[in-house]
């Protein structure tokens, strides 16, 4: 179902006014994105410029679940641009096996996302960080101002801290608009993707035409009654269909199956979740010669017919199969897989929040049971004794 065809006092009266404001709320939050970053590019060229000379350094992504998401979406064309060693590794890792992530005697730039900055794993990764690495510095991407990670890094000479607007401060259970903001902050930040007002604007009027005509594209859905959507995307898409698959398991509380995988990777045994209840949402790249391994297993998909639907999202149309289900937004043939990821994972947050809507769920707090929680609590966060581990690399 399309999700923004109820009204908002249907949408509150269902519980979700603000899983529903927060993703239609994203073209316009992706400007003031770019303005902020924009205002602050000299401190952040300041902080940033002297790290990046160095050779040898290593940079670091990391984040819990979503926030761990961001780190896959930009490290492929992160490690492409700077031609540095660069690696996605969540918190979550980092906290429980930093002796085999972290290496003392390389000069490194952890870079940490975080919606609230208040999970338990945030800090503990810096200060594990800290512990073990005498030359790491700390770049801070997070979205709210009273989260202990942006109050306690921000004063700190190896540290810079971004704080997007208080908008990506997401009120609901799941993240949208922190997801595609930090995305978006980090990607500027680093020159992976046009930082320009009007090419910021193309983004967002693409996501935009998107959202206005979504009554089509959710119309076109068949097979209301999904029980498994599978999600696929090469390099940095891989990153984001973890992403959607994850926004789909979260609001409509593991009901309906996510998964997530690359094309390549997906026909290597996990084809066989495939049924006649499962939707496959492709995320086709833009680059000419990724493209062709995608539209190989798209027309697969779509010969075999064991799927429900197979959906392709896309940037460019001539290339399509002429059968099929396609989304296209209205982008230059030229844009970044990267850039694409933001109207891409508008999409995917509908899909989402439609499907929740659809079984019952109140997406804003769709988790029944209490089991998980907008900020992750329960976690013990134990010391570390240096000597239980090497951490020397050696």
């Amino acid at each position: 179902m399309n999700p923004f065809s109820l009204s908002a006092a249907e949408l509150e009266q269902r519980g979700a006014r603000w899983t529903a404001q927060e993703i239609r709320q994203q073209p316009e939050v992706w400007l003031r994105v770019q303005t902020m970053v924009a205002q602050g590019s000299t401190a952040l060229h300041g902080f940033l410029a002297p790290l990046l000379a160095h050779p040898e350094l290593r940079i670091i992504l990391t984040g819990a679940g979503t926030s761990a998401f961001i780190g896959q979406c930009l490290a492929p064309t992160l490690q492409h641009h700077l031609r540095r060693r660069v690696e996605a590794i969540a918190t979550t890792d980092l906290v429980t096996g930093p002796e085999l992530h972290l290496r003392d005697e390389v000069p490194t730039l952890l870079v940490s996302f975080a919606r609230s900055g208040n999970s338990p794993e945030s800090m503990a990764a810096i200060g594990l960080a800290d512990q073990v690495m005498r030359h790491c510095s700390h770049l801070v991407i997070t979205c709210s101002r009273d989260g202990a990670l942006f109050t306690e890094m921000q004063a700190r000479a190896d540290a810079h801290t971004l704080l997007l607007p208080e908008e990506t401060n997401d009120r609901a259970f799941a993240m949208t608009s922190s997801f595609s903001g930090m995305l978006l902050a980090a990607a500027l930040a680093f020159g992976l993707v046009p930082g320009s007002s009007a090419e910021l604007g193309t983004l967002s009027e693409a996501a935009k035409g998107f959202i206005a005509n979504a009554a089509t594209v959710f119309g076109g859905l068949s097979g209301a009654g999904h029980e498994r959507v599978v999600y696929l995307g090469s390099n940095g898409l891989t990153g984001l269909a973890r992403e959607a698959s994850l926004k789909l398991l979260e609001l409509t509380d593991g009901q309906v199956v996510g998964w997530a995988d690359s094309p390549l990777g997906f026909r290597h045994g996990p084809k066989t979740v495939i049924n006649d209840k499962t939707l496959v949402v492709f995320f086709l790249s833009n680059d000419p010669y990724t493209r062709q391994y995608d539209l190989d297993l798209l027309r697969e998909l779509r010969s075999e017919g064991r799927a429900a639907q197979v959906l392709a999202l896309s940037a460019q149309a001539d290339d399509l199969p002429e059968h099929g289900s396609n989304v296209v937004f209205a982008l230059p043939a030229a844009t970044p897989d990267l850039a694409m990821s933001l109207p891409f994972i508008v999409f995917a947050q509908m899909l989402a929040l439609g499907q929740s809507l659809r079984i019952g769920m109140t997406p804003d707090n769709p988790s029944k049971s209490g089991t998980v929680t907008r900020v992750v609590h329960g976690v013990s966060i134990h010391p570390f004794n240096q000597e239980d581990g090497d951490v020397s690399g050696r």
